[in-house]
């Protein structure tokens, strides 16, 4: 990296020669108790402002990148940094200390370049040696290029959806860092050891609902084909969610492969769940009594209603959503049976499909009806998993196809990394579940509060 003259005008109060704890004796000799910007002396701040206003008045301020103020100083400070170190090191005696068998003192031995890629774009430092080589760097470790903050950037960014492609031109366009998008792919496979201990992390012995469902991916095996992913989300026993992992399955979603899910659940510690909201796949209820008997498998009551609006013209979505609602609103199953009969009455002679699909879906309805308001209005629909997969499939769709069932996991894994940044959804879900928490409780016989235990 080039040092402009201003730069130098920076830094040349620092004699050459002296080379052990350059920077630190000059800004940060009291880094304990000052704040860094206190560190920063008065003619090193008019020098900097001076640049930055010939900067803004060239054609705009740039902190980051080539020509960056930030960049000259990030130099500066990692070489400093590199020379307290390689100091400390001789002090200590090293592994080569004079002083055995008349062998002479260790001692500096050069200099060498080396590319580093930073927060702030890349600079070019010069690493210290000693003669007996036994100095080994902590502050850009060897064989090391990148600092710790560009690999959670670019951790960062995948989360959110971008390609490896388009993180190496933003790196390139923003911080003048190139990079492969290879380069891009071996960053984020650090992050596949805490992916493999957070699928198989042990987990509550109750919850008090778990919703279900699957997403698509294309995945390249031989050839490319769209394969499930099953995604599990749950409801804490203290109100809080928690998505409880990702399966990959073959071919199309199928309630076989969700026994199996669950029988994983099971074997991490969940003992007793009270509630599995489904989308009403065929055969799922049997698979899931299997595993946990006294589940009552409740299927989505808005995806029934969508199901039906299906068969029917969207010029009588209206009036058709209208009549229904008596239905899934009913105090209890005879009521709502008559209104499926006034229904059935009004409609079924020019939507017949509509009230046999009612008929067929019953039994996973009708668990439903035995709940009162404050639980109905929580279970209705399993639109809090279906968020949760639509920002999954963003995160899929970007990548096009994955070569193979870790880089998929992976990517969908970063992606709920970065679901709620901020928190305030935890609170939101909190808050939304306080009153159907109770009402769990007088339901299902204390279960709720014994796995709070």
């Amino acid at each position: 990296m080039t040092i402009t003259p201003l730069d130098s005008e920076v830094y040349s109060s620092i004699p050459d020669g002296e080379e052990n704890g350059v920077l630190q004796d000059t800004l940060i000799s009291d880094a304990s108790s000052a704040e860094l910007a206190d560190l920063l002396d008065d003619r090193m701040v008019a020098l900097l402002a001076e640049r930055a206003r010939a900067q803004a008045a060239e054609g705009g301020l740039k902190l980051l990148g080539e020509g960056g103020l930030l960049q000259a100083i990030t130099k500066r400070v990692i070489e400093a940094a590199l020379e307290d170190e390689l100091a400390d090191h001789l002090d200590a005696g090293g592994a080569a200390e004079a002083g055995q068998d008349g062998a002479k003192r260790n001692e500096r031995n050069g200099k060498r370049t080396k590319k580093v890629m930073t927060e702030v774009g890349t600079v070019q430092v010069a690493v210290p040696r000693d003669r007996a080589g036994s100095y080994t760097p902590e502050v850009v470790a060897k064989r090391k290029r990148r600092t710790s903050g560009i690999d959670e950037l670019v951790v960062s960014l995948t989360a959110r959806g971008l390609t490896t492609g388009e993180i190496a031109a933003h790196l390139a366009e923003v911080y003048d860092i190139e990079t492969s998008k290879e380069t891009i792919s071996n960053i984020t496979d650090r992050v596949l050891d805490g992916m493999n201990t957070w699928r198989t992390r042990p987990l509550d012995p109750c919850y008090p609902v778990v919703m279900i469902d699957a997403i698509h991916v294309k995945i390249r095996d031989g050839q490319v084909a769209n394969r499930p992913v099953y995604v599990a989300l749950a409801v804490t026993c203290d109100g809080l969610r928690e998505i409880l992992g990702l399966w990959v399955g073959d071919g199309g979603e199928g309630a076989k492969f969700w026994g199996q899910v669950l029988t994983d659940l099971k074997n991490r510690g969940v003992a007793d769940i009270c509630i599995l909201l489904c989308d009403g796949l065929k055969g799922l209820p049997e698979q899931v009594n299997a595993v946990f008997p006294l589940t009552v498998v409740q299927t989505c009551v808005i995806h029934l209603i969508r199901g039906s609006l299906r068969y029917a013209s969207k010029a009588d979505w209206s009036e058709l959503a209208k009549v229904l609602r008596p239905v899934y609103t009913a105090v209890n199953e005879a009521d709502a049976l008559e209104r499926l009969a006034e229904f059935d009455a009004a409609w079924g002679a020019k939507y017949p499909m509509i009230t046999r699909r009612w008929q067929d879906a019953w039994a996973d309805f009708v668990p439903f009806l035995s709940f009162d308001k404050e639980i109905r209005s929580v279970i209705c629909s399993t639109n809090a998993i279906e968020s949760i997969n639509a920002r999954y499939r963003r995160a899929a769709n970007a990548s096009g196809h994955f070569p193979n069932e870790q880089a998929a996991l992976k990517r969908i894994y970063l992606a709920t990394l970065a679901l709620d940044p901020t928190g305030k959804g935890k609170v939101r879900w909190a808050n939304r579940w306080k009153a159907a928490l109770n009402e769990f409780d007088l339901k299902f016989d204390g279960r709720v509060s014994a796995g709070r235990r």
